[in-house]
This record gives C-alpha cells, structure tokens and sequence, in this order.
C-alpha cells in the first residue's frame, strides 16, 4: 500500500464517521475538511455507496446516511490488529502532519474497539517497533505476522537460522522487537543457544516453528534496550 493508498483509506474512514455525527454533510464542506477536490469527494462517496454504505442525496443540500444506519463494532483478529499497528508505524513517517493527525485518530478509533486483551497485545507491539520506510524492497519474508503474534504472546519460538556463512542452526529464541532496516527485517530475541540478545534477519529464517512453551517476558521498554546494549 503506497502513501496515496493510505491517505484515502483513512479519508474514506473519517468520511464515514463523519456521515455518522452529522445530520448533514456537503461535499464542500468534505474537500475543505481534507484539503482534496470535490471531485475527489464525489469519488470517495461513490467507493462508500459501492461498499454498500446507504448514503442519500439530498438535492441541494448534501449528504446524509440512511436513517438507523451505524456501522457495526468490528472484530478484529490479533493478526488483523498487528497489522493495522504496523501500518500506523509506516504513516507516522509521512511528512504531512495533518495527514498524520487524521490517521492517528482514525486508528485511536480502531482502537477503541479492540478487546482488552488484543489491545494490551496491541500496544505492546507499537512499543516494541521500529520502523524505517523499506516499501520498495524486495518482499523476501513470511514470517512477520508469526513473529509478532509471539512476541505479544511471549511464546518461545525454534527456527532454523542461516549465518553469513551459510551454516544453519537451530535456535530457541524468545522474541523481543522488530526493526526495519530500509533492506530487511530484523527481530531482536534473547538466544538461549548464545544466552545472550541476537539480531537475526527474518529473510535467513528458513523455518519457524510457535511453541507451546511461554517465555518470562522481559521488563524493559525497546528504548531501554538499546540504552543498556549499545
């Protein structure tokens, strides 16, 4: 998903919360709220209708949602939840500070309908994140989304690991952070081969296996982690 992508993902989002706290909304009043054309309003209303959002038209006036119309809770997976978490640490590094704004509230919004538990999961992940923009690279790992589900869920984690060298091992690690690098990804987890915390690039995981088996989480914050290690 590019910058454009998501800047209509969260206009598309604020419309519709929008449509809901007012009685009436004119598509003037839209473009000048999101600095955007109204011909650009007029093509987000028509990917709301499409969405089977009931959207009326009052001639002359403006728009206005379908009588008793509100959108569900939604339901969001932990997976799906990571995700959205991942995506808001890729905004925040947008220059655009209204834009960032907009999105920032429009995820304070998910996030409040998020169970305790995912929530809590949630936030922990946010914290335990750092993220530099690394969109055009290569796609050369499917690990992120089970390693983040083990690392908010303190499970201990074996894979098969590849060096610099092109040796394999197996380790057992307990995973603690993800970083991106503008080339890769790389998790930070105390290696209990090495007794000791280890960067290990996700694109040299060739097997990854959740255990059952949970981990003592570690009481420090990522920013606490890097003071005492480096």
């Amino acid at each position: 998903m590019n910058d454009n992508d998501t800047k209509r993902l969260s206009r598309l989002t604020a419309i519709l919360t929008q449509l809901q706290t007012k009685r009436l909304l004119t598509a003037t009043e839209l473009a000048n709220k999101f600095s955007v054309s109204i011909r650009t309003i007029y093509r987000d209303i028509k990917a709301l209708e499409q969405g089977g959002v009931p959207i009326l038209t009052e001639e002359g006036k403006g728009y206005t949602l379908m009588e008793g119309y509100r959108v569900p809770p939604v339901m969001f997976t932990e997976n799906q939840a990571n995700a959205l978490i991942l995506a808001e640490q890729l905004v925040l590094k947008t220059k655009d500070a209204s834009f960032v704004k907009d999105y920032s509230d429009a995820i304070e919004k998910i996030k409040a309908v998020l169970g305790h538990n995912v929530k809590d999961k949630a936030n922990l992940l946010a914290e335990r994140t750092r993220f530099s923009q690394n969109i055009n690279s290569e796609k050369n790992s499917n690990n992120l989304s089970d390693l983040q589900f083990a690392l908010t869920n303190f499970c201990l984690t074996k894979i098969e690991y590849t060096n610099e060298a092109n040796e394999i091992t197996s380790r057992l690690i307990e995973p603690f952070a993800l970083l991106s690098t503008h080339e890769n990804w790389l998790l930070v987890a105390w290696c209990r081969l090495r007794n000791e915390f280890r960067f290990f690039r996700l694109d040299r995981i060739k097997k990854l296996d959740i255990l059952t088996e949970k981990f003592t989480p570690h009481k420090m914050t990522l920013q606490e982690y890097f003071d005492r290690y480096y």
